[in-house]
């Protein structure tokens, strides 16, 4: 814990100040993997958006999108798996999405009781433009980290993340 304390620089440690929780005292949010990866996350979403003015989707929708592109087809609880999402949210964002006209339903070809889905070229579109828009917050994020770093982050968040 000292160690991971000394890497924080003084002005982000913690302050301390007399205990009136029962919080255990060697924990250190400033130093809690979760907290500090909610926190990237935010700024990555925050600077997305930016880049992203006037797509108008969320991180969600784009994620089904990009995963939809890179498929080409695919039914919704398949896309919600390789997105991350659960069978409820998936249901939403697929919703939303064909509203929208970025993508559409149609009966499986090989099986006329199974639905997938497809992108429309207005998905299409969107998806090229979130790219970039992705791209570049990644590139402002990680922009204090040299390549070497960026490489260990990706890799260390791939071994966290399920597969």
């Amino acid at each position: 814990m000292s160690e991971i304390l000394e890497s924080i620089s003084p002005s982000e440690r913690p302050v301390r100040t007399a205990r009136v929780s029962h919080a255990r005292p060697d924990y250190c949010l400033d130093a809690s993997a979760g907290h500090l990866l909610r926190l990237a996350h935010q700024r990555y979403q925050s600077i997305f958006q930016d880049r992203a003015t006037g797509l108008g989707l969320t991180g969600p929708q784009f994620a089904t999108l990009l995963r939809l592109s890179q498929l080409g087809r695919a039914t919704q609880n398949h896309l919600g798996r390789l997105a991350g999402m659960d069978s409820a949210t998936i249901q939403g964002v697929v919703r939303r999405l064909i509203a929208r006209g970025f993508m559409r339903t149609a009966s499986d070809p090989l099986d006329r009781r199974m639905r997938v889905l497809t992108m429309t070229p207005e998905g299409e579109a969107v998806v090229r433009e979130g790219q970039q828009a992705g791209t570049e917050a990644n590139d402002v994020l990680m922009s204090s980290l040299s390549e070497r770093e960026r490489v260990q982050l990706i890799s260390l968040l791939r071994r966290l993340s399920p597969p």
